[in-house]
């Protein structure tokens, strides 16, 4: 079977519809009405092969972080409802991930219960009209809606922008490392509890 599922969140902020499907090759349609947050939802997609359909309009009149935020909730509701009971997945997994001057570790554990660590700062507040404190605001909405512990450490770096993209690139990896069938365990819960719901 294939693990997919769609979401739809309507508030008075934010209509958001999102589509995923976990055993995909990285495929992507993303408008969220956010350049910047396009791109890097695309990162996520690409270097996770989650195959995503994300549409979302928002009050970006008065600015991105109702956008943002719903969207990580939204997606997050997707993965969780997606992987189901979790049953025959690694779980877990860390990565550091490079690119040019900045390194970045992404580390996670798909529990059902949801924890983000985040260390990681932005020598800028913007990346053009991005507000980079919306990357925390991103990764905090999906691993709580998405059930998930997830740690992301910047070691260093010099440009927001390249931070920014190791955080959601390294995020990529490691969901797709922890999702993925692990051959010895099919079909069982990888938790001495003989659940992963928290």
């Amino acid at each position: 079977m294939t693990r997919s599922a769609t979401i739809k969140r309507k508030t008075n902020e934010t209509d958001i519809s999102v589509s995923v499907n976990l055993d995909g090759t990285g495929t992507f349609e993303i408008d969220t009405g956010v350049g910047f947050f396009n791109h890097m939802l695309e990162q996520l997609s690409r270097h996770s092969l989650i195959d995503m359909k994300i549409k979302a309009v928002g009050d970006t009149y008065i600015d991105d972080h109702h956008t943002v935020e719903d969207c990580g909730i939204a997606l997050g509701e997707a993965v969780k409802q997606a992987l189901g009971e979790r049953r025959g997945i690694r779980r877990y997994a860390s990565l550091d991930l490079a690119m040019d001057e900045t390194c970045t570790r992404a580390a996670i554990d798909v529990s059902g219960r949801p924890y983000l660590i985040f260390k990681v700062e932005f020598p800028t507040q913007k990346i053009g009209s991005f507000d980079t404190e919306l990357v925390r605001e991103f990764f905090q909405a999906f691993s709580q809606h998405a059930g998930i512990t997830l740690h992301i450490v910047n070691h260093y770096g010099l440009n927001s922008h390249h931070i920014a993209e190791t955080a959601f690139k390294s995020v990529a990896r490691v969901l797709r490392a922890a999702i993925e069938e692990d051959p010895r365990q099919k079909n069982a819960v990888p938790s001495t509890k003989g659940t992963l719901k928290g």
